[in-house]
């Protein structure tokens, strides 16, 4: 698979990044050793970069498959809501400890909202910066789901990478649409920062145009590297193929078809109700100040384009 640098960090990176929640209890609910595995066969078929989070809980997934990849053959992003010294500090601990590994390729503050948000964060931005003095991570950065946050990044020189939403019909950016994102990254690019997208099919609900929806985002020139979740050797192969040739082998698509998706409201709903409304179906209802779906929902995905925390997904 062809490799890239993100911006110009000096980090080369597959042009398709490994999305590891979906393999965590919190979707997939892979054993630690199959997922591991997954780790391992989409490293061997060309993907040598994973992104994780410290609230994924699945830095010993990663720990795993380590023992069969050289890890200076490995590009690791994880993600921290750390905002003081303290914080910082045990955050990064934890992902050397768990990880089993001497330092981490990329680590950025998580779900950060505009410059406010990042300022906020000063102390947390001090000790990382010094960390990647000392050689315990290669490049700092933030990922949002917000245009305000890409501003930040802009804004910010520090500021190495960003992590943003991208897809087709902005679902997810809280603050505006594709377009207001786009126009943002292409300026963050030109400063020579680090861009890998999120969400390519929107958490699931472009999966029905899955192609449209991914040549969307690979075409974009300034977007580096896409992180995708995968929860199998099959989505991993149907990933790679529409990374290379654009298109899924009708045969592989068929039996990625047959298996039977979901919705799922993670449990930071606030209950606002703004999809009961939106949903013509009836097809889901706020019970115990929780958003759960019922029998009449037909997997539209209409009621995620109204969800202002982007807690509705398609699994």
């Amino acid at each position: 698979m062809k490799k890239v640098l993100l911006g110009d960090t000096n980090i080369e990176v597959s042009r398709l990044c490994f999305g590891s929640l979906t393999m965590t209890p919190f979707q997939a609910n892979l054993s630690v050793k199959d997922g591991a595995y997954l780790i391992e066969y989409a490293f061997e078929r060309g993907i040598n970069f994973l992104d994780t989070a410290e609230i994924y809980e699945n830095y010993h997934y990663i720990k795993e498959a380590l023992k069969g990849i050289k890890r200076e053959e490995y590009v690791i992003a994880t993600k921290s809501y750390a905002y003081t010294k303290e914080m910082a500090k045990a955050s990064l601990d934890l992902a050397l400890k768990k990880i089993g590994t001497d330092y981490i390729d990329i680590f950025l503050l998580h779900e950060q909202e505009s410059i406010y948000t990042v300022k906020g964060h000063f102390e947390a931005i001090e000790y990382f910066l010094k960390a990647k003095e000392m050689g315990l991570i290669r490049a700092f950065g933030i990922s949002t789901h917000n245009i305000a946050g890409a501003e930040a990044a802009r804004k910010i020189k520090e500021i190495e990478i960003i992590h943003p939403i991208v897809n087709k019909q902005g679902l997810g950016i809280q603050d505006g649409n594709i377009d207001g994102m786009l126009k943002e990254l292409k300026q963050i690019h030109a400063l020579g920062k680090g861009i890998y997208g999120m969400k390519p099919l929107g958490g699931g609900h472009l999966i029905k145009n899955i192609e449209e929806s991914f040549n969307f985002v690979k075409k974009i020139p300034f977007i580096d590297s896409i992180a995708i979740g995968m929860q199998s050797t099959k989505e991993i192969d149907a990933n790679i193929s529409l990374i290379e040739k654009g298109y899924i082998p009708q045969s592989l698509k068929e039996q990625i078809d047959k298996k039977k998706r979901k919705l799922i409201v993670a449990d930071y709903c606030i209950a606002c109700e703004n999809c009961v409304k939106r949903c013509k179906q009836n097809g889901i209802n706020i019970i115990d100040k929780i958003a759960v779906p019922n029998e009449k929902c037909i997997l539209c995905g209409y009621c995620a384009t109204v969800c202002p925390e982007f807690c509705i997904k398609v699994i």
